[in-house]
């Protein structure tokens, strides 16, 4: 697929959405997200591959995440939403999400509703532009790590784990970088992922206080 000749910089979230109440605040949250309330990396005009991510809120409530094969060359080992490049073949960043969740986890495309993407959010270390696309999984299915070459293991994150005080933290990379992280299910969740999930979780008014000066040094394996 060619990159867009402008990347969107809002949110775009569909009228209406068939959602359980509990997750309404999500959609109404993301209506007024911007690249600048996720990340400071602004995709440049013209510039970078399309990508998506699958934001999969399923009915524990949870978010379905992978922790990525560790012999991968890039992000090795890092829990990630399921995703990847938009294919040529792709309708768009929405059916790319889906298409690379069925590849990566096997869950059933047939139980999953689209609601909305976020705005499109620059990666540099990859060079991708990514959409992260939001989904009701309207009716869940088994996963499992479909793809080993890619993906190491699945995981349904509860949400009720992500906004627990006691699983946040701030993450300092080698590099110099600090940023929001998530301690959970035996997973460091950091970097793009955990950017997206703290903006929701802070946009949706679910996050709960929780002490920011607990910074720990991110293993380079992690």
């Amino acid at each position: 697929m060619s990159r867009p000749e402008q990347w969107e910089r809002s949110a775009q979230v569909d009228d209406s959405p068939n959602l359980p109440d509990w997750l309404q605040p999500v959609a109404e949250a993301a209506r007024g997200m911007h690249v600048d309330d996720i990340t400071r990396f602004a995709p440049e005009h013209g510039q970078g591959r399309p990508a998506a991510v699958l934001v999969l809120f399923g009915d524990t409530p949870d978010l379905l995440l992978i922790q990525r094969a560790h012999d991968l060359r890039s992000h090795s080992g890092q829990p990630a939403f399921p995703g990847g490049a938009v294919e040529p073949q792709d309708d768009g960043p929405r059916a790319a999400a889906v298409r690379e969740a069925v590849e990566e986890t096997g869950v059933d495309a047939r139980g999953i509703e689209v609601f909305g993407q976020l705005p499109d959010l620059s990666l540099p270390v990859t060079g991708y532009v990514v959409t992260p696309v939001l989904a009701w999984w309207r009716q869940p299915s088994a996963v499992f790590a479909a793809d080993p070459r890619e993906v190491m293991s699945v995981h349904r994150v509860a949400i009720a784990d992500l906004v627990n005080p006691e699983n946040r933290c701030r993450i300092r990379h080698p590099s110099g970088y600090v940023g929001p992280a998530f301690l959970v299910q035996n997973m460091v969740v950091w970097g793009f992922t955990a950017g997206i999930i703290a903006g929701i979780l802070e946009r949706a008014g679910w996050a709960q206080p929780w002490d920011a000066s607990r910074v720990i040094p991110l293993d380079v394996g992690a």
